[in-house]
């Protein structure tokens, strides 16, 4: 146990404190095997494995798209209905994988096992999540406690295959705070080919460049990111463009899904493309008030202050807010504003709508087998969506604050710029939008 109390005497990351953060990682990815386990048990029949909180999009789709016969996605011949909607990193890990798996066709063995190995997967993600924050952090490397024992990691780690975006995005901004601009765009270019977001970080590199009057860093880890995601996408594009394309048509028409504040909308008979026309206009709009933000404040954003903003803006105006993309916002929070007390505050709300979110689900799943016609549960479901939305923008008022008043900004406090600026570290600004708050 000597490095996890090395951990908590040390501040920069060194030797025993990341091996502590990782002895803490494999305590928390222990506790989520945990709560998979009757799944892993009985299987994951189809409403008993909502109400028992093991839902997993691992196991839903080995036996559905094709990976149970080991067909590539892109490549599998299924109707279109079966066709494998993900942005082709995740399809390429998805298809891998299962070629892992010894045999061919569906059994509960198999399916067990396609679980197993994409869960192991997802685990190596988080842990080089935690490190990346670790080393982000500089500091306060202790902070990434935080992400090695998150209840929305440990909860949500082996719904999907988010970490693999977490971890490129994390490592990206890690690699820009190493002044390694070509490297943070390959990698932020690979995470978009995982999930859309990573791409949104470019951003906040863009609020600062600006106000440095640095741009050439922008161009050029904007030119790598989208060499980078072409190298993924262009093979994929040539070969397979329908299958390829299916992820941008998809999210383009679907209804509101989970979690969504478009839910509201659903009574209205609003069609899933106009929902997306007013999810982007909503989003670009937030993106010029934080950019606007960024450039009128006194002093320069931190980057980690800048990209959670610009994430939690395209969650909120999403049509679709799936329980594992609170992984998105874990490792951005914890270098923009390390609260420990906000933190569990926060973790307990998304636990809370974790729980409801399948129970919800259970009930119409199984026919009202469960929970009946009571309406209890969708009250409570309810409740945990507008209590997490309401947290999150908490949050961001609060983050908001700090940039507006940098001298309480907890991370500055202690005399550092921006840990993750890196080239654009402690320079002086070259363009600022003057307003009444700065003059």
């Amino acid at each position: 146990m000597q490095p996890v109390k090395n951990l908590f005497n040390a501040r920069e990351a060194t030797r025993p404190v990341i091996i502590g953060l990782l002895v803490l990682t494999v305590i928390g990815a222990s506790i989520a095997v945990l709560t998979k386990q009757w799944c892993r048990v009985n299987g994951w029949p189809d409403a008993e494995q909502h109400l028992h909180l093991c839902y997993s999009d691992f196991t839903q789709l080995f036996g559905t798209r094709g990976m149970a016969d080991k067909l590539f996605p892109y490549f599998t011949g299924l109707p279109a209905e079966q066709a494998l909607e993900y942005p082709v990193l995740l399809a390429i890990t998805a298809g891998l994988t299962a070629m892992l798996v010894p045999g061919i066709g569906f059994s509960p063995e198999r399916q067990l096992a396609y679980f197993d190995i994409n869960s192991a997967v997802s685990f190596i993600c988080w842990a080089a999540v935690v490190i990346a924050v670790a080393y982000a952090a500089r500091h306060r490397s202790r902070d990434a406690i935080m992400v090695a024992l998150a209840p929305g990691i440990i909860l949500t780690s082996q719904l999907n295959w988010d970490l693999l975006a977490v971890m490129l995005a994390m490592c990206g901004l890690l690699a820009f705070s190493g002044k390694h601009i070509v490297l943070a765009g390959v990698l932020l270019g690979l995470g978009a080919a995982a999930k859309l977001y990573p791409f949104f970080l470019f951003g906040a590199i863009l609020v600062l460049c600006l106000r440095t009057g640095r741009m050439r860093h922008f161009w050029v880890s904007l030119a790598s990111g989208a060499v980078a995601w072409l190298a993924i996408n262009v093979p994929f594009m040539l070969t397979a463009f329908d299958e390829w394309s299916r992820f941008y048509t998809f999210s383009g028409d679907r209804p509101a899904g989970n979690s969504s504040m478009w839910l509201a909308f659903v009574w209205t008979g609003m069609s899933g493309s106009t929902m997306s026309l007013l999810s982007n206009g909503l989003f670009g709009l937030a993106c010029l008030g934080i950019a606007y933000l960024g450039l009128s404040a006194k002093r320069r954003p931190r980057m980690a202050q800048l990209a959670f903003l610009i994430v939690v803006a395209f969650l909120l105006f999403g049509k679709v807010y799936s329980p594992q993309f609170v992984m998105w916002l874990i490792p951005l929070y914890v270098l923009a504003r390390p609260k420990w007390r906000e933190f569990l505050v926060w973790q307990g709300i998304e636990v809370f709508h974790w729980v409801f979110v399948w129970l919800w689900s259970a009930k119409w799943v199984s026919g009202l087998k469960y929970f009946g016609d009571s309406w209890a549960i969708e009250i409570l479901y309810g409740l945990g969506i507008v209590a997490h939305m309401g947290m999150l923008i908490y949050i961001c008022a609060k983050i908001i604050k700090d940039i507006r008043h940098p001298e309480i900004d907890e991370v500055r406090a202690e005399g550092v710029d921006d840990p993750l600026a890196g080239p654009l570290e402690n320079l002086p600004d070259a363009f600022v939008l003057r307003s009444k708050t700065t003059s």
